[in-house]
């Protein structure tokens, strides 16, 4: 499925990008500008971004880091 026509990027492409970044740094925190940069495109309209963030929260591998889980509740104690 396309899920920006600006740019051509479909909802494989996303999954495939966050992927590849997840197997690169499992660490790393993944944001759109980083998967637009890791696809070779930038934004353009922006109408797409609803779509665009609704596809990278279905994948799997967009998770929090382990390191980073639960830092709010540790910085409260």
């Amino acid at each position: 499925m396309i899920v920006c026509h600006c740019t051509g990027i479909s909802d494989a492409d996303i999954h495939s990008a966050i992927d590849w970044m997840r197997a690169a740094d499992p660490d790393t925190i993944i944001t759109p500008g980083k998967l637009y940069r890791a696809l070779g495109r930038k934004a353009d309209c922006g109408g797409c971004l609803p779509l665009f963030l609704s596809t990278m929260q279905a994948s799997p591998g967009l998770g929090v880091p382990a390191a980073l889980r639960g830092l709010r509740r540790r910085a409260r104690v």
